[in-house]
This record gives C-alpha cells, structure tokens and sequence, in this order.
C-alpha cells in the first residue's frame, strides 16, 4: 500500500536545555554516589517522562521536605526554591543538592540586589509556577508583587513607584513579556529593569525557531508536558504565528492520527524539559503511517553548558578513589 506523504519540519534548537540536562546529571550522579533512594522535592523538570526514568533508578518524588526521612539525600528542582527550604534541609540534617538552573539563580541574585538597594521588585511570572515561588522566597513577603500581564499593570499596588525594579520569569513568551515591560515602563518610567534579559537563551530560542516555520506548515506539534511554562509557550506562539492548528503532546502513544487529515506539512519542536527520544519517538511512528520527508530548521547552535555543583564532583571523586588496606 503506498502511504500518504508528509514532510515533518523539525525546528532547532529544541528539546533539552543546559539547565535541564545538568538538574538530571545531579539526580543521577546523586544515586550513583549515594545509592537509592534520592529524593527529589517537586519534579526535577517539567517531564513526566523525565520524571520516571529516574523514578526507575531510584529517586523519589515528594512535595515537601516532610517526607524525607532524616539523613537523606534530597535535591532541589530547577526551578529554584525559596530560601526557606535550603535553611530548613540544613536544620534537619539533610544532604541536599542544588539543581535550580544557574539561569534562574541569576534571576534571584538580581532580586537580592535590586531589593539590597532599597528597591521594591515586580516580577512578571505566572503565579503558582514552583520558578515564581522560588524568587519570591527569596526576600521577605511584600517585597516582591507579582505581574502576570499587561492587563494588570494598571491595578498593581507599590509602596513608591519611583523606587522599583522588575524580573521575570525565565520562561514566558519573549513577545508577551516585552509588551508587560513597556506597559510597566509608561507607568512607572522610573523602574530599573535587569542588566540582562531574564528571558532565557533556549526559551528565547525554541520560540525563534517556531517563529520561522508557523507560517509554511499545516500544523505544529510540541512534545512537553500540559505543566511545562515553556512547552506551552510554544504552542501559544505558534498560534500567534500564522498556524492556528497547534497542539502539545507528551509523547507518541498519546496522538490522534486522525488530527493529521490534510496535513502534508508538519512543524515538530520540543520543549526544554523534553528529551530528543520522543522526538524521535513520534518521527518513527509517523513513518509507519506516512511516507516522511525530513527537513531541519534550525534559527542558531547552542554550545552551553554548565557545571556540576563542586561539593557532587568531590564526592564523586572519593567515591571512586581506591581503598587501601
């Protein structure tokens, strides 16, 4: 039987960024050091696919440090946590990990400084994201307001608007958060903003990469999950980009081929947190249905990385230092 054609557009870059591939080396190193279980406060990143590949190797989700049993091993998410949950690891006697993304972390420095300066910080962000919780534990309550769009500039409460700073969440829409920041700017013209965009590199250029192929393609699929803030923005600027037929999935097994009636052009991307497997995973099984055409699309090259917390790597280290008797 001769399969219809389909011309799969796979946009780069996609799928996992440096903050997300170096929280899950954390989480694995960690269990190779420590041995299972390791546990881990809220998912590691926004994958449940992610989550239960190392859920297979033996680390242990929870909501709240409660549940770690007391001299055990438990790491932060990359989404960073209020100071509050480091300090009270610390009280308990727990060995704990670091993974936020040193992207969000810079976020909070700005925070600490711009409040240290005697300044009260709005941070544009969605409210309820573990990200938003996490920078606005890390000052006293009151001196962070949250924004979450330009519609609420107007009824934002300050103590002087002539003594204000803003930050943002690493993973909104470029294009959304630039229209906050000039609604923020034409009420408040004295407000510092941060030295550098907030807005990350791979959320910034996922969306770049969207941008350049909504218009030519029948329909766009993101693999990500329904929780993952940078995921969703995906689909959300495909849509404002000239292709209205965009859905998300979280991977394979969950499409409706019948979605794809009158496709012959398919934009495929990946969120940040969603590893190149599933992409592969819906290539494969688009190929039993399709005759596929691969075309890459990629808008820039990433070559960052980061390092690994120093106290991982010295453990390591000793652990795998021989012993002599």
């Amino acid at each position: 039987m001769t399969l219809p054609p389909l011309t799969i557009v796979l946009a780069g870059p996609r799928g996992f960024c440096a903050g997300v591939d170096r929280a899950i080396q954390i989480v694995e190193r960690a269990l190779e050091i420590s041995g299972a279980p390791v546990y881990v406060r809220h998912e590691i990143v926004h994958n449940r696919f992610v989550v239960e590949q190392l859920e297979a190797q033996g680390a242990q989700f929870v909501d709240e440090l409660d549940e770690v049993p007391e001299g055990a091993t438990v790491v932060f998410s990359a989404h960073g946590v209020p100071k509050a949950i480091p300090a009270e690891a610390n009280r308990r006697g727990l060995h704990s990990l670091d993974a936020t993304c040193p992207l969000v972390s810079k976020v909070h420095r700005e925070a600490e400084r711009h409040h240290a300066e005697g300044r009260q910080i709005v941070l544009i962000g969605h409210g309820g994201h573990p990200e938003v919780d996490g920078t606005m534990g890390q000052l006293p309550p009151g001196a962070v307001v949250l924004l979450e769009d330009a519609d609420g500039v107007g009824g934002l409460v300050v103590e002087d608007e002539h003594n204000l700073a803003y930050c943002t969440q690493t993973t909104l829409s470029v294009d959304e958060t630039e229209g906050v920041i000039a609604a923020l700017k034409a009420r408040f013209p004295d407000i510092a903003g941060p030295r550098k965009e907030d807005i990350c590199y791979a959320t910034t250029n996922r969306q770049a990469a969207v941008k350049a192929i909504a218009g030519e393609v029948d329909a766009l699929m993101v693999i990500g999950s329904p929780n993952s803030s940078n995921s969703s923005r995906l689909v959300e600027v495909a849509k404002a980009y000239g292709c209205e037929r965009s859905i998300m999935v979280s991977r394979a097994a969950e499409i409706d081929w019948h979605w794809f009636d009158g496709v012959r052009r398919l934009g495929l991307t990946a969120g940040a947190s969603a590893p190149e497997s599933l992409v592969e995973e819906v290539v494969a099984e688009a190929r039993r249905r399709f005759d596929v055409t691969l075309e890459e699309r990629a808008v820039a090259r990433e070559n960052v990385t980061f390092k690994l917390p120093t106290a991982l790597n010295r453990a390591r280290r000793e652990a795998e230092e021989p012993v002599l008797t």
